[in-house]
This record gives structure tokens, sequence and C-alpha cells, in this order.
């Protein structure tokens, strides 16, 4: 499948902002049955300094400087990606979670994609005791770890509401957990502190996923979201696989990936500073299309 994917993201300013430093990570990753094919944005008012680098995690990031007065800021990506992944069913035979778990603490590599990176806790998602006990009632001794792992799944999409007026990014994980209502990054992170409570590798995967309108309905443009879900290492033979507690799908073809890290905080697709403005208006519109 081929998708072409716009991203625009929008500030308005209650009043002009003389300075601006911004982080991008908007281009789409390549690997995990993902190629991207092209990738461009588009910033006005035009950055003053524009430069790039790779981080830690293989993410292309820009770092880009606006210093003219402005009142608005419009930052519109596009690219176009092909996937061709075969997810697991979630009965597929796997080694069992205590294996997989041992054999993370075992690895010898510490590069962005050995499991051991992403076994203990970080800046938004602590091991609290709760949240690991909530997640141990789905690995009994000797379950499959995508067993396990889709059992979880499927409990935080049936026990937690959507509810995108519950929380912020900031809004703390236990605080989360104990109201059950939040959006993709919350669930993404309750559960990675679940499993990262049991010993078990789990990342924050930040992305976007084509939504299907109802039969006979066309797609309403903008309609898509950046979305979040959670990447499991899933042992040498597996590797890492992608599920998504918003939606209780095992990741296939639908989800596109920006990019993968401890959680938000590594990968946020746009943040920054400004000097100026005390309030400014966020405005986010996706757009998904398969093209191919």
């Amino acid at each position: 499948m081929i998708y072409d994917i716009r991203h625009v993201t929008t500030y308005e300013y209650e009043s002009a902002v003389s300075f601006a430093r911004c982080s991008l990570r908007l281009e789409p990753l390549s690997g995990d049955g993902q190629e991207l094919i092209s990738h461009s944005v588009d910033i006005r008012p035009r950055p003053s300094e524009r430069t790039a680098r790779r981080d830690f995690f293989g993410i292309l990031t820009e770092s880009i400087v606006i210093d003219i007065q402005h009142r608005h800021l419009r930052i519109d990506s596009r690219s176009r990606v092909k996937l061709s992944r075969k997810p697991p069913e979630r009965d597929a035979p796997s080694a069992n979670w205590e294996q997989v778990r041992d054999a993370a603490f075992e690895a010898t590599s510490l590069g962005p994609s050995s499991p051991i990176g992403y076994v203990f806790q970080s800046a938004l998602v602590p091991v609290l005791k709760p949240v690991t006990d909530y997640a141990a009632a789905s690995f009994p001794a000797g379950t499959g770890i995508v067993a396990g792992a889709a059992d979880l799944m499927r409990r935080i999409r049936k026990e937690f509401k959507y509810d995108p007026k519950a929380t912020v990014i900031s809004t703390p994980l236990a605080e989360v957990f104990d109201n059950r209502h939040g959006v993709c990054q919350d669930f993404a992170h309750v559960m990675i502190a679940g499993l990262r409570g049991l010993g078990l590798p789990a990342a924050y995967v930040s992305g976007y996923l084509r939504t299907i309108p109802p039969e006979g309905q066309p797609r309403l443009q903008g309609a898509d979201a950046t979305h979040a879900w959670v990447s499991l290492w899933c042992g040498e033979q597996l590797g890492w696989i992608g599920f998504d507690p918003t939606n209780d799908l095992v990741v296939g073809n639908d989800h596109i990936i920006l990019g993968m890290g401890r959680d938000f905080s590594d990968v946020s697709p746009v943040d920054g500073i400004i000097v100026g403005s005390p309030k400014q208006k966020l405005g986010v519109a996706v757009d998904v299309v398969m093209v191919e």
C-alpha cells in the first residue's frame, strides 16, 4: 500500500511573537515494513535558520528559528510512504513472556533498536505498582508474549474511555490510570508502564492511522489525526510488534510510523519556545490517503 500524508500544524498568537525556535520530527521512518518515498515541509513565515540531524532513535529532527514578528505560524508537512507489513495473529505461537523478559536483559547492544533501552522507566512513564499489577493479569506464567500483549491491549480498550478533554500531555500517568480517561498518548503510556513493570521492553510510537469512513460516506479531509501506540519487543525471532490499545489493533498496514522512542517526549512531532504572546491557539489537521 502507498499513502500520501499531509500534516498541517498551525499556531495563532494573541499578540505578535518576535522569536520562535522549534523542533520538528515530521519525516516518517523507513524500516519495519515501511519505506519513505518522499517528504517535504513548508514553513511560513520562512525560518532564518533551518538545520537537520538524526537523533539517537534515527528520527530526522529539524531545528528552525523564526526571528521576525508574526501572529501566525504554519508548518505543512507532506510525505509519501509504502507499507508492506505482515502482523502476527493475536493467538500466534510465540515465546512465553518470561523468556522474552530474560532475553531483553541479556542484550549486548546499546543501539536504538536494542530492547534494553526500553525496559526502564522514563520521564513520562514511571513504573507504578498498581499499573504493573493491572498488566500482570494478562500475563499468567507461561503466557505467550503476543497473546499476553493482545489481551492487555484489549482490556485497555474496553476499560478506559477515550476523552480528549480529560488530559493534557503533562497529566501524570497515575492520574490517567486512576480515572481511566484519556487519549491515545495516555493509553500508550499506560500500556508501556505495565509492560515495563513486568520487565518487558516497550516503546512509544508516534504516527498516523488511516481512518475508514462508514460505508457509503466520503472521507472527511483532515479528519485523521496524529496517533500513538506501543511497540513491544517479542524476542529475537519476532522482533518488534506494534499494539494499538486505543483501537485494540495489532499494527498492520493502516499505521504509519513517524518515530519510536521511550515516551512522547522523545518523538513529539512539533515542540519549541516562543517569545512574545501569552496565549496561543494550536490547530492540527492530518489527511492520510491511500493512492495505490
